[in-house]
């Protein structure tokens, strides 16, 4: 039996500062421009998770959607929906905001939660119309 992928997309809005601690305001003004506003700012994030396995021939599924759209929210959106992810987000602290950072660390709260025979080969975070960040596992690789 093939190996067939599914994904699930959802939306989620938050506010943030990136801020590198160990640097002065200079540097973080430049490495991270209106990013590092003191008063924080937000994106409405585009979030696609990307799942891979065998069709169970019972169910005629690899995995039920609406069990995979749970798991995002319960693991990812509803923790991080209408938050500031400096402060709000437990998972998060010490974590530069970045959606390169995010991403990972998304990556992992999802991963360690499919069902067995199960993994993780995409997770897309676009924040902007024109900016995404994507991880994709190498062949080979766990999810």
């Amino acid at each position: 039996m093939p190996s067939v992928r599914i994904s699930h997309t959802t939306e989620f809005c938050a506010a943030f500062r990136l801020r590198n601690e160990a640097r002065d305001a200079a540097w973080n003004d430049a490495a991270y421009g209106p990013c590092h506003s003191p008063n924080f700012h937000g994106h409405n994030y585009l979030l696609t998770v990307e799942v891979e396995g065998p069709i169970d021939p019972e169910t005629g599924m690899v995995m039920d959607y609406a069990r995979l759209a749970e798991l995002v929210r319960e693991r990812v959106t509803d923790r991080v929906d209408h938050r500031n992810l400096n402060l709000d987000v437990d998972f998060l602290a010490g974590v530069i905001p970045t959606s390169e950072n995010l991403a990972v660390v998304f990556w992992r709260r999802l991963a360690a939660e499919l069902p067995a025979g199960l993994k993780l080969v995409r997770l897309r975070l676009q924040e902007s119309r024109d900016n995404a960040v994507e991880l994709v596992a190498r062949p080979g690789e766990e999810g």
